[in-house]
């Protein structure tokens, strides 16, 4: 890449220590160009309060702040949820946000002009490859600057060492320095001491949780709620119509509440990594468990199996940044299609850390009382003999060939 004709650069800025840092040395390093620095607000509340005034006092000449919160919740979240989506036990909050904040990024970086994307992403992780792959998707010919895979710093310690050369403000030290990612689904945490497995998590620490509290300082008492759907879409809770986004804010304050959605995780990264996170996703882990509970009366076995089976691939196209990909577009027909009959209640208990089932009803649910009673029934049992006997037919015949008690009519 010709550094010289690089004159005006769109930047993914989240205001966090990699991005704050990248402003000067952009300008430093790419014959001081434009920047325009763009934050895609994906639900990370106060952590964007100031955002634009800091990039414009550390050498940004514009700033964008996209809302992305509606299209990430409905276009991605939902539809995700709806496949039962899950990476490794990761509920895919980081993975979730990526696709839409690099179409935004291309959107504007279009209609600015600009000659090159940038992204504060490691060459480590995987955020790098979902917001090239959605970049390229959407901009193929657009040039990407990933400042970590160009840069001489090693170690966050070093970028540290930057910002203060610098005079970049940061709000975190070198004691509290934890990598993190938030968003209104979840929040992440790694680094520090972390990065030894041996080493516990520190819930019950001030500060160290935002989304949720340790399970032992939650409430004493359970809480009950219900959660409406139609056609797999959460529509209702406790009873009262609510919007996607709103729905979701008020299950991470439910969740967070009770110690919900808690996950410490050694995780596969693509690029071949193990990387150990821990996760908040308070409302997300409920909106998940009462969804499968739901989908328990209303798919039939062999549907729900195959459904099962195709969600780690699903899973795994959203974890690798393959968003916008044909195979992931046919999985969400598919998935469209079964969830057509996802209409019912879920009844739910919350209670320090545990999500307890406490009752599902359908108008589509395939459960009958009348059928699976240990009761009284029209269910003939005796049906059960001939359907035994066809279904081991092979088993049967196998045993008799290995025990030579087979009459195959073979002759030497």
């Amino acid at each position: 890449m010709n550094k010289k004709s690089i004159n005006k650069v769109v930047l993914a800025y989240s205001g966090g220590l990699d991005t704050s840092i990248i402003i000067p040395w952009l300008k430093e390093n790419y014959n001081n160009p434009y920047i325009i620095a763009v934050s895609g607000n994906v639900g990370q509340a106060d952590e964007l309060e100031g955002l634009e005034e800091k990039a414009l006092k550390t050498g940004a000449d514009k700033y964008y702040a996209a809302d992305c919160t509606k299209e990430m919740v409905d276009e991605v979240i939902i539809p995700s949820m709806q496949a039962g989506a899950i990476y490794e036990d990761y509920l895919m909050g980081t993975a979730f946000a990526r696709p839409i904040i690099a179409k935004a990024l291309v959107e504007i970086a279009k209609a600015e002009g600009a000659d090159a994307i940038c992204h504060g992403c490691t060459g480590k992780g995987n955020d790098q490859v979902r917001f090239e792959l959605a970049i390229k998707h959407f901009a193929p010919d657009m040039k990407i600057i990933a400042p970590w895979r160009e840069w001489d710093i090693k170690s966050r310690d070093e970028e540290i060492d930057y910002a203060e050369a610098h005079n970049v403000p940061l709000k975190i030290n070198r004691e509290t320095n934890y990598s993190k990612d938030k968003n209104i689904w979840h929040l992440s945490h790694e680094g520090l001491d972390l990065e030894d497995p041996w080493n516990e998590p520190q819930y019950e620490k001030p500060g160290f949780l935002e989304m949720c509290v340790s399970p032992l300082e939650a409430p004493d008492s359970p809480e009950y709620i219900t959660l409406d759907f139609e056609q797999g879409v959460p529509v209702a809770l406790n009873g009262e119509k609510i919007d996607s986004v709103d729905l979701i804010w008020k299950l991470n304050e439910l969740g967070g509440k009770h110690g919900i959605g808690l996950l410490d995780i050694v995780e596969n990264r693509l690029v071949g990594i193990k990387c150990r996170g821990v996760y908040e996703t308070p409302g997300g882990t409920i909106l998940y468990e009462a969804h499968k509970a739901l989908e328990t009366i209303c798919l039939d076995k062999m549907t729900a199996h195959k459904k099962q089976e195709l969600s780690v691939c699903f899973a795994e196209l959203l974890y690798n940044g393959q968003w916008f990909t044909p195979l992931r577009k046919a999985l969400s027909a598919f998935v469209t299609e079964t969830q057509k009959t996802v209409t019912g209640t879920v009844k739910l208990k919350l209670y320090k850390g545990n999500i307890i089932k406490a009752g599902i009803k359908s108008p589509y649910s395939l459960y009958s009382e009348d059928i699976a009673t240990f009761g009284e029934s029209d269910y003939d049992q005796n049906q059960a003999t001939g359907f035994i006997n066809l279904w081991g037919l092979p088993t049967k015949v196998q045993a008799m060939l290995d025990q030579g008690l087979l009459n195959n009519n073979y002759h030497e």
